[in-house]
This record gives C-alpha cells, sequence and structure tokens, in this order.
C-alpha cells in the first residue's frame, strides 16, 4: 500500500489562478448545457413536438373506422399512441426539472431516456413505413375510394414528423451517455 496523504484528511489549498490580460473568464461550454438535452427549454420544446404530431396521427387513424383493416394501422395505432404517452411524461418531467430548477443530467436518467427514445422511434419509424407502404398499395389498387386513403397518408405522415423529432433528443442524450 503506498502512503498518499488523502484531500479529505489534509486539505490541499487550492492556488489562484494567474491573472488574465483582459479577457473575460468564463467557463467552457461541455455537453450537458446544450438545448435539447432534458431538463432545457430546448427539451420542453421537442419533446412537444413530438408529443403534438404524435397526438394528431393517433387521433386521426382511431376516427377512421376502416384502420383496423390492415395490421400496419393497428401497429401505427399502438407505437404512436407509446410514443404520444412517452413524449407527454416527458414533457411533464422537463417542465417540472424547469420549474423547480433541477437537474436532469442524472447518468441513470439519461440512460432511461436514451432507452425509451431509441424503443419509442424504431417502434414509429417501423410502423410508419410500414403504413406508408399499405396506404401506397391501397392507392396502387384503386381502392381510395373504398377507403380513407387521405386519412391514412395524414396519419402516416404525422407519425414520421414525429419520429423526425424524437431524433434530435434520442441523439443528444445518446452523445451524452457516450462522453460521460
Amino acid at each position: 500500500m503506498m502512503n498518499v496523504s488523502r484531500p479529505a484528511i489534509h486539505p490541499v489549498d487550492v492556488l489562484p489562478m494567474a491573472p488574465t490580460t483582459g479577457a473575460i473568464d468564463r467557463p467552457p461550454v461541455r455537453m450537458k448545457d446544450v438545448q435539447g438535452m432534458p431538463g432545457t427549454t430546448g427539451g420542453l420544446i421537442l419533446r412537444l413536438s413530438q408529443f403534438i404530431p404524435a397526438l394528431i396521427s393517433v387521433s386521426v387513424m382511431v376516427t377512421t373506422s376502416d384502420f383496423r383493416s390492415a395490421t400496419a394501422f393497428c401497429c401505427l395505432v399502438l407505437a404512436v399512441s407509446l410514443q404520444s404517452l412517452w413524449s407527454l411524461s416527458l414533457f411533464i418531467v422537463d417542465a417540472y426539472a424547469l420549474l423547480v430548477r433541477r437537474s436532469l443530467r442524472n447518468h441513470y436518467a439519461v440512460q432511461c431516456f436514451t432507452i425509451g427514445d431509441g424503443v419509442t422511434s424504431t417502434l414509429t419509424f417501423a410502423a410508419a413505413s410500414a403504413s406508408a407502404g399499405i396506404t401506397v398499395l391501397i392507392n396502387d389498387l384503386g381502392q381510395c375510394n373504398v377507403n380513407h386513403c387521405t386519412r391514412f397518408e395524414t396519419a402516416t405522415a404525422m407519425a414520421f414528423i414525429s419520429w423526425f423529432a424524437v431524433s434530435p433528443s434520442f441523439i443528444l442524450n445518446f452523445w451524452s451517455l457516450a462522453t460521460h
């Protein structure tokens, strides 16, 4: 064992910084301070921009009487419902953190946000892609007069917009985990 002095037992004096020549001392910008991360105003706006298109997609698809005619549409409803619940819950968490001025930069919290964003964005993208394929098929078969193609297209487009809005959240959280 080494005979090393511990700072708690033998405090070490902090040396003053050398004087600067007219430069303004600012703390360095770190990844933690990037807007869009959990607990920031940008993160709150991103969560809202994920929730609104997901909610519109679910609402449009559920009000269509024959969305159960294809499994892809049922998967879209399920995936976008999960996306809207996830985004709403994280919107509430971000709003609370901003109100009480709490940091959400805990490693385990960011890990949870990253996994949740990854899972919900993958499900949303897969369901939106499948729904887009079925919508194109219905359109190509000339069945749009029987089905609600415009509603299916709108719901699918909103799902893609919601997925597109989740991507920055996932990338920023993943980047934060990788640099931690």
